[in-house]
């Protein structure tokens, strides 16, 4: 098999890299790609966003499964092009990418299906938002309806600055979404679907704030870490039951059969796990520490729900212990990211070491991105794989990186008190941790 990968992130990456692992992968390409995979597969300098191009590079290099990492290029309908085109692609069509690309819609969808999620309200003037907020008090939860890179989210109990940020979007052309605020920690829970089935992934739980303890702004990601110790026992078969099996009939009953990977963020909240969003790609940062330990092939499975039947998967197998990702960040992110840098003391193709954004120029490696890498460590306590993460780190250097100091630390502090199996408590420093609710 041929695959193709759109994206150059650490998501794609991660994508590219686990899929080169299947048995039945003879060639994998990216595009763009990066540094990074350019270690072991082949880049193409094409647009991911532009549906004639990506067709004309799978046709040439005969793909027979195209991977879509980013979410743009889902909402512009490039899957929709390469199946028409005749080639097998996982990633929604344009009309069932609605659930990442309009809030409202989502909302609308988890309505008709009877999802649990936040009251809300969508708004298209100043005025109802402020009815909104009053509603449902602070903390104040504001939303711009289009796609943000995981941004569009304000999460704030200054009343103030919720309608400074919900008049920003409102002047962009985009409606806004007020909801409660969910309170309790938060999970990222991905599902890979054909349609009809779904598959689930192992939950994982990423920090969105830039800072340790997580302060200061929101980000598109400073680390994650899979398995969760504590979360509850019964939650994949739960969401399963009460979120991605519904959503899913209720996207085939309104003709637009979501085929793809499923994004569900929840909040685990003292009335049950509620959705704060649907995403319907990989999140990134989660995807690089969960695929790392998948021992499944999973570009055959991808390629079996693109086909639109899972049936002849019988589960996913998962590698026993624990992955932490921890991301290095370019001075000034995420506000002003400085690019350009240096990175030295990378070693060449570390399956470990993912690349976000990253150039070579003239030879050396350097920063091109607020987010530069994702570096992985495993351990079969949180602890130890936390300590080979950043053991990892530590060997690399970039001229005023920085990075956080305490991913997955209180859920790892919390496991070598209880146990390795103890899964009663959810770790408290994580809450609001999610792309929404942070």
């Amino acid at each position: 098999m041929t695959v193709l990968v759109l994206g150059s992130g650490g998501r794609e990456h991660a994508l590219a890299l686990a899929c080169s692992r299947d048995p039945a992968v003879g060639q994998v390409h990216v595009a763009p790609g990066n540094p990074g995979t350019a270690a072991f597969a082949t880049n193409h300098p094409v647009d991911p966003t532009d549906g004639a191009a990506v067709v004309d590079l799978a046709r040439s290099i005969g793909a027979d499964l195209v991977v879509v990492g980013p979410e743009a290029p889902l909402v512009a309908g490039v899957a929709d092009d390469l199946r028409a085109a005749g080639i097998d692609c996982f990633g929604p069509s344009a009309a069932a990418a609605r659930l990442e690309g309009s809030k409202a819609f989502a909302k609308e969808v988890m309505a008709s299906a009877g999802v649990p999620t936040a009251d809300s309200r969508t708004c298209t003037t100043l005025d109802e938002v402020a009815a909104a907020l009053d509603t449902f008090g602070a903390p104040h939860v504001i939303k711009d309806d289009g796609l943000a890179a995981g941004k569009g989210v304000v999460v704030t109990a200054d009343r103030q600055a919720a309608l400074d940020h919900a008049r920003d979007c409102l002047e962009s052309g985009h409606r806004v979404v007020v909801e409660e605020f969910l309170d309790g920690p938060e999970v990222s829970l991905f599902a890979i679907c054909d349609g009809h089935h779904a598959l689930p992934m192992p939950p994982a739980q990423d920090f969105k704030r830039v800072g340790d303890g997580d302060t200061g702004p929101n980000t598109g990601g400073m680390g994650a870490y899979t398995p969760l110790p504590w979360a509850p026992e019964n939650l994949v078969d739960e969401v399963s039951r009460t979120v991605i099996a519904p959503t899913l009939a209720q996207m085939q009953d309104r003709g637009t059969p979501f085929v793809g990977l499923l994004y569900v963020g929840l909040a685990l909240t003292s009335s049950g796990p509620k959705v704060v969003e649907f995403n319907v790609r990989f999140g990134d940062p989660e995807t690089e520490p969960l695929l790392s330990l998948v021992d499944s092939p999973l570009a055959s499975i991808l390629r079996a729900a693109a086909r639109g039947d899972l049936s002849g998967v019988e589960g996913l197998r998962v590698r026993s212990g624990f992955a932490v990702g921890v991301v290095l960040a370019s001075e000034g992110y995420p506000a002003c990211p400085v690019t350009g840098r240096a990175l030295t003391g990378l070693e060449p193709g570390d399956p470990d070491v993912l690349h976000a954004g990253t150039r070579l120029v003239d030879g050396r490696m350097t920063s091109s991105g607020g987010r530069v890498l994702v570096v992985l460590g495993h351990g079969e306590t949180l602890a130890g794989a936390r300590q080979e993460s950043y053991e990892r780190l530590a060997r690399i250097d970039l001229p005023g990186g920085f990075h956080r100091h305490d991913i997955a630390l209180r859920a790892a502090e919390e496991q070598a008190r209880a146990g390795l199996h103890d899964t009663s408590s959810p770790d408290p420093t994580c809450v609001g941790t999610d792309k929404e609710n942070s």
